[in-house]
């Protein structure tokens, strides 16, 4: 049997980052739906991201991203941050936006066109100096929709240029993390479509180069926790981006589409050690809430990693690896099911009150009237949304 007082220590050194372009109006290519109350400014997607910690207790960071979270002073936004009880988190890359890229970023033909995009991977590199943040995350749209369009050898050159000169400027206590997307924009070929193009580069760099995985970023039927388990085995798991998807990067909330899917991929991050802080695999969000109120939206998805990783936890592993060594292919699985079908939410409510927190973090922040503050507060300016 699991003792449920060690699940419950580990619960609470559980942190999970919130994204800053949550809070703001995001969603589709076919609409955004403008919600009341959204933030106008950096400095308020930080007051919101402080709500879900509030709530929670465990959403301590917030991840930002550049220029959509650009400012003047950003040991003043890290100042900020602190002011309200989180810190800044990773720092988020963009180079998919401009009219420059639409050939690509760092692995585009014209090298102005590179020079341009290497130079802002390296400020970004120069804000987590301000800002304390130990995650830059790279993540490239860059690819080709025809055959014959780009040499693709040539852009993977580029690629491993690009990368090795940002690895260089790293701190000695900073790393990037490469994510990679299987298609979207690039249509027949993107430059990092898969763990194993993210694991070679990073493989090549060091230990500052890590892989992110995003949960919405295969191809149907692909075995997340299967990449998973092996980048931990080789110590090249650095975080996640946290969503579910139904039919490609949908960006939904986390576990909505498939909450086995999730618990059976937070079993192999306790499996390999992944909930060790010397592991630094950093559990983070990254979805867009269109029609759903964005705090709340944040809130469920904390909430939701928080029941998976409780039900990981509760797996009885002497049990497990009993049945596994002696081949009883039912009973191993009868012990994994069995702590997938534990209802969890009792315990995580007997662990919030413990931590002083309310039991329902979700009706405590209804009740708590922020909502309705900031609606009147936040009238004029220009609400942030996607890509601002």
């Amino acid at each position: 049997m699991t003792d449920t007082s060690a699940v419950k220590d580990a619960l609470r050194r559980q942190q999970i980052e919130t994204p800053s372009w949550a809070y703001g109006n995001s969603g589709t290519r076919f609409k955004v739906f403008a919600q009341r109350g959204v933030p106008r400014t950096p400095q308020e997607k930080i007051d919101d991201a402080a709500q879900v910690h509030r709530f929670t207790g465990v959403a301590p960071s917030v991840a930002v991203h550049i220029p959509w979270d650009k400012v003047d002073d950003y040991a003043a936004l890290s100042a900020h941050a602190k002011e309200r009880g989180v810190r800044i988190g990773a720092v988020n890359t963009n180079v998919f936006q401009d009219d420059d890229y639409m050939l690509g970023s760092v692995t585009n033909p014209d090298a102005a066109v590179r020079r341009k995009a290497l130079d802002h991977l390296l400020e970004a590199v120069d804000i987590m100096d301000l800002t304390g943040s130990r995650d830059l995350k790279l993540w490239f749209s860059d690819g080709t929709n025809y055959p014959g369009q780009d040499d693709i050898r040539t852009r993977q050159d580029r690629m491993a240029e690009a990368l090795a000169a940002v690895y260089e400027r790293l701190g000695a206590d900073q790393r990037f993390l490469l994510e990679y997307k299987l298609f979207e924009p690039a249509f027949y070929m993107t430059d990092v479509p898969d763990w194993g193009t993210s694991y070679a580069h990073c493989l090549k760099l060091g230990p500052k180069a890590q892989v992110v995985v995003d949960t919405g970023h295969h191809a149907p039927g692909t075995n997340i926790e299967f990449i998973v388990a092996f980048l931990l085995r080789e110590g090249k798991l650095g975080g996640f981006d946290f969503n579910s998807r139904f039919y490609a990067d949908d960006d939904l909330m986390v576990g909505a589409a498939d909450p086995f899917q999730l618990f059976r991929i937070m079993h192999e991050v306790m499996r390999g050690g992944g909930y060790d802080a010397e592991t630094g695999v950093a559990f983070m969000l990254d979805q867009c809430h269109n029609i759903e109120p964005k705090i709340q939206g944040q809130i469920r998805s904390v909430m939701n990693v928080q029941e998976a990783t409780a039900k990981a936890l509760l797996v009885d592993v002497d049990a497990l690896r009993s049945a596994q060594d002696s081949g009883d292919v039912l009973g191993a699985n009868g012990v994994f099911m069995d702590a997938y079908n534990t209802d969890v939410r009792p315990l995580l409510a007997e662990l919030r009150e413990e931590m002083g927190l309310d039991p329902d973090p979700v009706a405590a922040y209804r009740a708590s009237g922020y909502y309705e503050r900031v609606v009147e507060e936040r009238q004029g300016g220009q609400a942030a949304g996607w890509g601002a």
